[in-house]
Formats: C-alpha cells, structure tokens, sequence
C-alpha cells in the first residue's frame, strides 16, 4: 500500500512540474553586465526572457549627418533623462531610412558609460510591458525602452499596454524608464477616410473630431515628444554618402569619384534616404578595398 502511495505521489510531482513548466513565469532578471543592449524574446510556451544583445551597433552621433536639428532634440532629452532631469518619452516619425533606429543606437553609444541601457521590444510583446518596467524598477541605470517601426492595426493588444504605461495607468511612471519609438506613421493607427465622416461643425464652425479619430491620435498625444524626419535631398544624400565612405577609409578623391555611382545607386533603389548611402559605401568600399 505505501509502494502504490508513494509511487502516486511521485506521478502527482511530475505532472506538477509539468505544468509549472508550461505556465507562464515570472520576468528573471537577466545578467545587467553582459552588455548594454537587450531584447525581450517570449518562446513558445509562453515564457519572456531579456536577452543580451552581445554585438551592439558601433553607432556614433558624429556619423549621423543632415539631421542636426532631430539629433539636438533626441540628444538633449536623453541626456536629461541619464542625469536625473524630467525627460519626455519619444515618438520619432517619417521617411524611412533617415537616422530614426540610428539617432537612437547612437545615443547609447554616447551615454552607456553614464549608465544609459536598452531594451528592444517587438510590436507583438508590448502586452507584457508593465512586467519588463517592473524588473527594471530597482535598477539604479536608466532604461530606454525601444520600440522599432512601431504601428497598429485596429484591435492589438499591445496598443492598451503601451498606451497604459505612457500614461494613463494607476500606477506612477517609473523615473528610470523611458519609450522611445519609431514609425513611418504619425499617429500609429491606420487612417481611413470613413474616420472624416466623424468629425462634427459646431455652430461657430468649430471641426470638432470625433471618438474614432481621438481615439487614434490619442497614443501618439502620449509621447512628450515628436521628432520627425524628412526624405533627403541629393546634395544632403551625396554629404552622408561621403560620411560613411569616408568611416570605410576611402580617400577623398575616391569619394568624389564616387559621386555618380552613389546618385546611379540611388536612382535603380527609388530612395536618397540614408540607409540606401550606407548601402553604396559598404558596397564601394568593399569593391574597391585594396
């Protein structure tokens, strides 16, 4: 009878396990000295992880050109949050391949020896937030917590959630965190044209907007501030294209050189944004590295 009891209680602590490991758990906090980057990965059964991002884009403030004025702004507030100083979340907009994703990893660079970190979060696992904030809580570092080409269809999840911990939520924000996000859409939210038939005239002629267009610019309301970027011209393509030529050690003359190809280049992609001059240094650099 006690072999049979005892082998049942065994059964019992294995199908306990079991399940225990299939439920979700609560956020570890991870090894805080294993880099200054990390990214939120959830598995498939349902456990998140904040994992360290061991090769941290080498990108300096100085490589970023023409977009002095985002620069000073993106610059002045991070530099308020690493001190201790009231500092805005972020939402940075526009034409892509123009510095958004860039400005940000350069202002690591800049002020990680200042305690500055990053936690990059996908769109799909912004519902898991608050549970991020809180492992971070504690920390005497200043978290930045980076949300990529950020957008929303009409109904995710993670949409709440963000909103929530930008402002709205019962609890206080946490002073060592901030949101930084970028996207190619101002407000986030898809825009249709069936959302004008909700604006309302009041009799002095007031446009009034109604719920469903407040209800889709009230996340972008929630970032302090709104950074937007342009599509470049050419003389402002063909200075970052010689920037980046120049960080590969191509000679000056070879760069003014490359001055056609960079435009040709340019044309056969449809775009003068920065990511494409980039594009073309590596590839000239690389085809005419001796």
């Amino acid at each position: 009878m006690n072999e049979k009891f005892e082998h049942l209680i065994e059964r019992a602590e294995q199908l306990i396990r079991r399940i225990e490991s299939i439920l979700p758990q609560p956020l570890s906090a991870p090894d805080w000295q294993a880099s200054i980057a990390w990214r939120y990965r959830k598995r498939s059964s349902g456990h998140g992880a904040l994992e360290p991002v061991r090769h941290v884009a080498a990108m300096r403030l100085d490589d970023l050109k023409e977009i002095d004025g985002q620069k000073e702004k993106i610059q002045r507030n991070t530099l308020q949050f690493v001190e201790g100083k009231p500092a805005n979340n972020v939402l940075l907009t526009g034409a892509r391949g123009t510095g958004k994703s860039s400005l940000i990893k350069a202002c690591l660079n800049a002020y990680a020896p200042r305690g500055l970190r990053l936690i990059e979060v996908d769109k799909d696992d912004l519902i898991d937030l608050p549970d991020i904030v809180d492992t971070v809580s504690a920390r005497p570092e200043k978290f930045i917590v980076f949300c990529d080409d950020l957008s929303f269809e009409d109904g995710e999840p993670g949409y709440k959630a963000l909103k929530s911990i930008l402002d709205g939520s019962v609890a206080a924000a946490t002073p060592n965190v901030l949101i930084y996000a970028t996207s190619n859409r101002r407000h986030l939210l898809p825009e249709h044209m069936k959302d004008n038939l909700t604006y309302t005239t009041s009799a002095e002629g007031e446009i009034h907007p109604g719920e469903v267009v407040e209800e889709k610019i009230s996340l972008s309301e929630r970032f302090g501030l709104w950074v937007s970027f342009y599509p470049f011209s050419q003389d402002e393509y063909l200075t970052i294209v010689a920037q980046w030529l120049s960080s590969f050690g191509v000679a000056v003359p070879a760069i003014e050189a490359a001055r056609a190809e960079a435009l040709v280049w340019a044309l056969e992609r449809g775009s003068r944004s920065g990511r494409v001059a980039y594009q073309f240094a590596r590839d000239y650099a690389g085809t005419h590295a001796r």
